[in-house]
């Protein structure tokens, strides 16, 4: 009898290699809840095909303070070796707890099944109210207004730091104010790596700023005249090295306006006072910006933009002059060909036919661009590539000069990306925006 059948009779089963790599559950996501919504349970219904030999990891924290608890999950693929199912206390109460749960398993397909808290989550203990008060937030948009409660009995001392959270398509700057009943800014007790996440602390006020956020766009008529509203969507964190800002941009070709607007944290810059530029003024269209960088939390605040109308010349009502031009302002394709014909102010001297591409601080989109123009050279811009926080690209032309027209260049992508924060993109956790990937997680209470 041959060794192998001998194997095979002594019961005894031989496992071979996969030919290949696993397929794992993929998601990346957090939120922030009320206690009273928990237990949490959530729904995948991405996947991810892994390398050869890597397993399927979940990654799960829970940040509970006061009424409000954080969660952050992670699923996908790893190289890291197997581990049983591992529930580590970060920090326990009174006040504010860390708890996390980290597992990796190359068993089967789709083996990183967890889909709730419940390895996680017990009701916080009832507790006694000690003497001690304290400011009670847990933001990842900042705790400027946070409200102050009792603490804990056992609670000694009054935290405020924030929680940095980072892995593959995970950034999260967590805010944190609370009850502790320990002094300094050791919540993780020297914790540096969870599961697929790595985990830091920062308590310097100063170090991270919380800046107003969101994008402005409007479309009308006169908003070279009257000041209309820019007030921010929310708050952001910024990551260290980051200041905030505000930008905005006026285009005005007569008979309509754009106006674009943005809020949020930005690359360090060595500008600190608000910058004006006008790029192309009347007779004919107006091009004007108004930049400012600040390194203060909540410094990004103008309501309106008078900050820019108000810095700009007035000049005398136009005379009309005898060149005619088609205007207009276009954001999701190009200009119609029976575009509006105006008669161009005395002065102006070319009908401009162009668009500006824009990008950064959470917008991006085409402009194109018809209108009276009075400077010799073709562009708006004067070749500028950076308005405040705004990339630009501008292709411009004259109406008569033998261009192609527009609606015959190669097609751009032309969209707005119209979202509550600043170059982030949103996923939706049971209404909650959260500031990571968009991904296919369905959260709902348990």
């Amino acid at each position: 009898m041959s060794p192998a059948l001998l194997l095979i009779l002594q019961g005894i089963t031989l496992l071979l290699p996969r030919v290949q790599g696993l397929t794992c559950q993929s998601g990346r996501g957090q939120a922030v809840k009320n206690v009273s919504e928990m237990p949490l349970q959530w729904t995948v219904t991405n996947q991810q095909a892994c390398e050869d030999g890597w397993g399927c990891q979940d990654t799960l924290i829970l940040t509970v303070n006061g009424p409000q608890v954080h969660l952050v999950l992670s699923k996908g693929c790893t190289p890291e070796e197997d581990q049983e199912v591992l529930v580590t206390q970060h920090r326990a109460g009174p006040g504010i707890s860390i708890v996390s749960y980290t597992r990796v398993y190359r068993e089967s397909d789709l083996c990183n099944n967890i889909s709730n808290t419940f390895p996680l989550w017990d009701l916080p203990p009832t507790t006694v109210p000690g003497s001690l008060r304290c400011p009670v937030c847990l933001s990842t948009e900042g705790c400027l207004s946070a409200t102050e409660l009792p603490c804990p009995e056992g609670s000694t001392h009054c935290y405020n730091g924030i929680l940095l959270i980072r892995g593959e398509d995970v950034s999260t700057n967590l805010r944190v104010q609370g009850c502790t009943s320990q002094a300094g800014c050791n919540l993780l007790n020297d914790t540096q790596k969870i599961g697929a996440l790595t985990v830091s602390e920062n308590c310097d006020p100063k170090a991270l700023l919380t800046c107003q956020r969101g994008v402005m766009l409007r479309i009308q008529q006169n908003s070279a005249q009257t000041p209309i509203e820019w007030t921010a969507s929310g708050h952001q964190t910024c990551d260290a090295g980051e200041m905030c800002q505000e930008t905005l941009l006026l285009v005005d070709v007569g008979s309509r306006s754009l106006t674009v607007g943005s809020k949020g944290c930005s690359k360090m810059s060595t500008q600190d006072s608000p910058t004006v530029t006008v790029y192309t003024g009347p007779p004919g269209m107006l091009v004007a910006s108004y930049a400012h960088f600040c390194s203060s939390s909540g410094c990004n605040r103008a309501n309106s933009s008078s900050v820019l109308l108000d810095a700009l010349p007035r000049p005398a009502a136009p005379v009309l002059g005898n060149m005619q031009c088609p205007v207009c302002v276009e954001l999701f394709g190009s200009c119609p060909q029976n575009s509006e014909i105006v008669t161009c102010p005395r002065g102006t001297t070319h009908c401009y036919r162009g668009s500006i591409d824009l990008s950064g601080g959470g917008f991006s989109s085409s402009v194109n661009l018809q209108g009276c123009m009075v400077k010799p050279s073709k562009y708006l811009l004067n070749h500028a590539h950076n308005i405040g926080v705004f990339s630009v690209i501008e292709n411009s032309g004259y109406e008569n000069e033998n261009q192609p027209p527009l609606q015959d260049r190669a097609a751009r992508t032309s969209y707005v990306a119209l979202v509550a924060g600043m170059g982030l993109s949103l996923a939706l956790w049971c209404g909650v925006p959260s500031l990571l990937t968009p991904l296919p997680l369905i959260l709902s209470p348990c």
